[in-house]
């Protein structure tokens, strides 16, 4: 096994880590850090519970990832509107989200964001990750229990709900009804305009 390893096509990286055959040697993706978001998360969860890693960590097939990714979309992804919105258009494992990238990430939909609003959610997911490290070693599973939630752990995504909310509508949204029709409303105004953009470049080009 040790000569397969070690053949003359393997390049000088492979031969190297033959003699380490137990670790992962290889990362198929460069970057400094990810957001991992849970492929599979209990819907009694107030919040998906969105990590930030850094490159030394290699992540299993059961999570999604953002390599690389401005913190502030941490704070898109932490908040009660994608909660909602993923909850409306995602899959279920049993009652359990199951999350997908491309009908989750990719068709949710967010108005044009500023630098300040950029730099306003940042400052949201720095105090998530911080108001988590209070809590430290505890367990993603409780520190999102619904029920036992730390209080400043709350606080924080409280405050990334105001500011993100705000954004949207100029207020917080009066509950999770009202956050899915302005969704929706948004989805729709963005798809229609996919779909005239697309159709004026087929008229173009013929």
């Amino acid at each position: 096994m040790r000569e397969k390893r070690t053949s003359l096509k393997a390049g000088p990286r492979a031969k190297a880590a033959a003699n380490e055959p137990h670790k992962f040697a290889f990362r198929s993706n460069r970057y400094s850090t990810a957001l991992v978001i849970p492929r599979v998360s209990s819907e009694k969860r107030p919040y998906l519970p969105v990590g930030l890693v850094d490159k030394e960590v290699i992540l299993g097939d059961r999570n999604f990832a953002l390599y690389d990714a401005p913190l502030w979309n941490m704070a898109l992804i932490a908040s009660r509107l994608h909660w909602v919105w993923i909850g409306a258009v995602c899959v279920r494992m049993r009652t359990d989200f199951s999350y997908s990238n491309t009908l989750g990430w990719n068709t949710f939909p967010v108005p044009c964001l500023t630098e300040k609003s950029k730099a306003d959610l940042t400052r949201c997911a720095e105090n998530i990750l911080l108001a988590r490290e209070e809590q430290f070693p505890a367990p993603s599973a409780d520190l999102y229990d619904p029920e036992n939630m730390p209080e400043n752990l709350r606080e924080a995504h409280e405050r990334n709900d105001e500011v993100l909310e705000r954004i949207y509508i100029g207020r917080r949204f009066k509950n999770d009804t009202e956050r899915l029709e302005k969704l929706f409303e948004l989805y729709t105004k963005m798809t229609a305009a996919s779909s005239l953009s697309k159709s004026k470049t087929k008229r173009t080009a013929s």
